[in-house]
């Protein structure tokens, strides 16, 4: 039986890692990225067999690919990205980037979905530890577009893609790109949805980041923040692999703060932990 959820159990210390909170799953989790219902590249969970980090590449690929076995198992919110017929015909990793090569079926994704379908496949594979990025070839031709589009990709896939892009510029000088996890509700089913934002605000991107969770990125749309408008960051280090966070008055108010604290906290620490590229974000009392 899918069990999809948003666990709360989360540890009583005040040291909060970037790591998934959703599952819809009982054994081991790994986080993988689907298309929801309004067409948004979402963070969800997947039970993984392997602690081998090709074998979990390969799983990955297998439930991002429409009617393959794996993807029978991703509840009916989400879809996969890959189209049906998808195969992998080698996998390697050199130098903490993935290669695969795929067969030629690989390009045959609708020009409206390619943009996803690259996010899907980086921000799932990059979750794999040690794997800093990704490089596709199709029938052993290095991929660097697609068949009906102009738009040329680097040789080398990272997170610099961004996710769910909205673009707030007023030029294209001196752009800042954050990416803030907002959640979402669905069926009584709730999971985290990134939004990457490319604009030309000069402040901090922590600053940023905190000031995006605390209103809605699109209007008609089910994303949450819970974060307290009222909340101000008081104080902010960024070391090496860390940033602290302290903040001046409570981060969530209303029934079960507790809970929705600890939910709040991983918002933060999945946005700041992407945007900055930070092992792990520590709350400061």
């Amino acid at each position: 039986m899918i069990v999809f959820l948003l666990t709360l159990s989360f540890p009583k210390t005040e040291k909060i890692i970037s790591s998934p909170t959703i599952s819809y799953y009982q054994d081991n989790k790994f986080p993988i990225y689907l298309l929801n219902k309004e067409d948004f590249v979402v963070r969800t969970s997947l039970a993984i067999r392997s602690n081998d980090s090709l074998d979990i590449a390969k799983e990955i690929i297998e439930t991002l690919t429409l009617h393959s076995p794996k993807s029978a198992y991703i509840p009916s919110l989400f879809e996969p990205v890959l189209p049906k017929g998808t195969k992998v015909l080698s996998i390697d990793i050199q130098d903490n980037i993935l290669k695969i090569n795929f067969n030629n079926t690989f390009l045959n994704i609708p020009k409206e979905n390619q943009e996803q379908v690259l996010e899907s496949l980086i921000y799932s594979l990059t979750e794999i530890e040690n794997i800093s990025g990704i490089m596709l070839f199709v029938e052993s031709e290095l991929f660097t577009h697609f068949p009906n589009q102009e738009k040329k990709y680097p040789t080398i896939l990272t997170r610099d893609i961004g996710i769910n892009k909205k673009y707030e510029l007023e030029s294209f000088k001196n752009v800042t790109k954050t990416t803030t996890y907002y959640v979402a509700k669905d069926d009584d089913v709730s999971y985290y949805v990134p939004v990457t934002l490319l604009s030309n605000d000069s402040k901090n991107k922590i600053e940023i980041v905190i000031e995006r969770l605390k209103s809605s990125p699109y209007q008609n749309t089910n994303l949450i923040s819970y974060l307290n408008a009222s909340t101000e960051l008081s104080r902010y280090e960024i070391l090496e692999s860390q940033v602290l966070l302290s903040f001046s008055n409570l981060l969530y108010e209303g029934m079960n703060a507790d809970e929705m604290i600890e939910v709040v906290k991983h918002a933060i620490a999945l946005s700041i932990k992407d945007t900055l590229d930070v092992e792990e974000v520590i709350f400061l009392n």
